[in-house]
């Protein structure tokens, strides 16, 4: 199934608020999928997952990326000191101490290559593979993700987050790294800068499980979801 035919199934089957966005990470030497334009000014990595939901297809250098903070979580960049140390999130006053801050930073998923650029696209229009699809939606619409997810293997879903990180970290990094579903209820940082409405949170899929997803969702679209209540 083509990237085009997988999200138009997803967006419509889930009823989906916005497009999921294919998210690569390019590694040195790995040339960028063409088509792809920089941003005209630098942004944030949630700010262009959410320019891509919306519809743009970026190609983002370090030097596009605003917030070297996620941009280290993501491999392009050393963690800037502040934020290593923990001074950053206390003396913005989401932690009691620099140290309690610091934990957070230490424990956080980080991507262990080095990457040289970030893609951002709505999967509808993806011309290549990626690593992980993000969707920002509404919670009922990410119930359904992780049901998707467990559908083959069963178990449970673990969701590993933070007060900041979201997009980065969160709907990335740790699903790349664990190869597994995780959710996020967004962050400060990104429902600062960016439209996440109060209402939505975040979920990164890893692109290797969407074929299985996928496969569940032919099972359930006719039959346990029309009995479910989807308002």
């Amino acid at each position: 199934m083509s990237n085009q035919n997988t999200a138009e199934r997803l967006r419509t089957a889930l009823m989906l608020r916005h497009e999921p966005v294919a998210v690569k990470l390019l590694r040195e030497g790995e040339e960028p999928p063409a088509g792809l334009r920089s941003p005209e000014k630098q942004m944030s990595h949630c700010q262009s997952v959410m320019a891509a939901r919306k519809g743009e297809s970026l190609l983002l250098s370090i030097d596009d990326h605003s917030c070297k903070n996620g941009a280290s979580a993501l491999g392009m960049c050393a963690v800037p000191e502040k934020t290593a140390s923990g001074d950053f999130y206390h003396s913005a006053g989401m932690f009691g101490s620099a140290e309690a801050a610091k934990r957070m930073v230490e424990q956080r998923s980080e991507v262990p290559d080095k990457v040289t650029h970030t893609v951002v696209a709505p999967l509808k229009d993806a011309d290549f593979e990626p690593d992980v699809v993000v969707f920002a939606d509404m919670p009922e619409r990410i119930y359904w993700l992780i049901t998707l997810s467990l559908y083959q293997e069963g178990g449970r879903s673990e969701a590993n987050t933070a007060p900041y990180n979201a997009c980065c970290v969160d709907a990335v990094a740790r699903p790349l790294n664990e190869g597994t579903l995780n959710i996020s209820l967004g962050c400060f940082g990104c429902r600062k800068r960016t439209e996440l409405a109060a209402d939505e949170m975040l979920a990164g899929v890893p692109f290797s499980i969407i074929p299985s997803m996928m496969e569940a969702l032919d099972e359930m679209s006719d039959g346990i979801m029309t009995k479910a209540k989807r308002d």
